[in-house]
C-alpha cells in the first residue's frame, strides 16, 4: 500500500507542493498533510487519486517503499505469454490513469488465432472498465475494408486514409509505444518503447491521421 512517505518523495521529485498535489488528486491540502504524517488512514479511492496523479508524471512506487521515475527502455514479447503481459500493461495504464489508447492497423482476429482466451479476457475487462470510467478512449484506424471491430463495444473505429501508405501496425497507451508483427515463429512479437520522445511523435501522428480518418459505412454483409 501507498505510504505516506512514499507521497513526500514523489513529491519531492516532482517539485510538487502539497496544495498542488492535492489539488490534482480532487483533495484539500490539509488532507494531504495528514495521509503524508500518518494521522489519517486515506480510503483505497483516495490513494488510487493520488498514484494516477504521480503515474501521470512517470513516478511509480516500488516494493520497501521505493520511489523512482519509471525507466526508459525496450522489452520484446512473443507468443500468447508476451500477449497477456503487454494486455495487463495496457489494463493497467487504464485502470490507474485513464486516456488514450491507440492503436493502428491491428488486425484483432490475429489475436484471436494466436491467443484467443487472453484477447477475451482482455476485451471483457476493458469493456467493464470503461463502463465505470468516463476518463479513458480507445481509438482504432484499420485498413479500408476491415469490419472486424470486436472491441467495439468501448472502442471507436476509422479507416486508414486511402492516400496515405499504411503504418507498421502499432499500439500506443501512456509513454509506451508497442510495434507488432506476426511474421515471426512465435507469434505475434511485440516490441515495446518506453519512452516519452517517442511516445509524443507517435500520439502526433496518429493524431493528424485520425484527423482525416472516416468513420466506417455499414457493412454492406451484415442484414438489415
Amino acid at each position: 500500500m501507498l505510504t505516506g512517505r512514499q507521497i513526500r518523495a514523489a513529491r519531492s521529485l516532482t517539485g510538487m507542493n502539497q496544495t498542488e498535489l492535492a489539488a490534482l488528486a480532487g483533495m484539500t491540502p490539509q488532507g494531504i498533510l495528514k495521509i503524508e504524517d500518518g494521522s489519517v488512514q486515506p480510503r483505497e479511492g483516495t490513494l488510487a487519486d493520488i498514484q494516477r496523479v504521480f503515474a501521470e508524471r512517470r513516478i511509480e512506487f516500488t516494493d520497501n517503499e521505493g520511489v523512482r521515475f519509471r525507466p526508459e527502455g525496450v522489452e520484446v514479447l512473443n507468443g500468447e505469454k508476451g500477449l497477456e503481459k503487454f494486455s495487463d500493461n495496457v489494463f493497467a495504464f487504464a485502470q490507474l490513469t485513464g486516456g488514450i489508447i491507440r492503436q493502428v492497423g491491428i488486425e484483432e482476429n490475429a489475436f484471436e488465432k494466436y491467443a484467443h482466451e487472453v484477447a477475451e479476457m482482455h476485451r471483457k475487462r476493458m469493456f467493464e472498465l470503461v463502463k465505470t470510467k468516463n476518463n479513458i478512449q480507445v481509438k482504432a484506424i484499420l485498413q479500408n475494408g476491415d469490419y472486424d471491430f470486436i472491441s467495439s463495444d468501448y472502442a471507436e473505429y476509422r479507416w486508414y486514409p486511402p492516400k496515405i501508405p499504411a503504418a507498421v501496425p502499432y499500439y500506443i497507451f501512456g509513454d509506451t509505444v508497442c510495434i507488432f508483427t506476426f511474421d515471426t515463429d512465435s507469434p505475434p512479437k511485440i516490441v515495446l518503447i518506453t519512452s516519452p520522445a517517442i511516445s509524443l511523435a507517435y500520439c502526433k501522428q496518429f493524431d493528424d491521421t485520425w484527423s482525416i480518418a472516416k468513420a466506417p459505412p455499414p457493412d454492406p454483409k451484415k442484414k438489415k
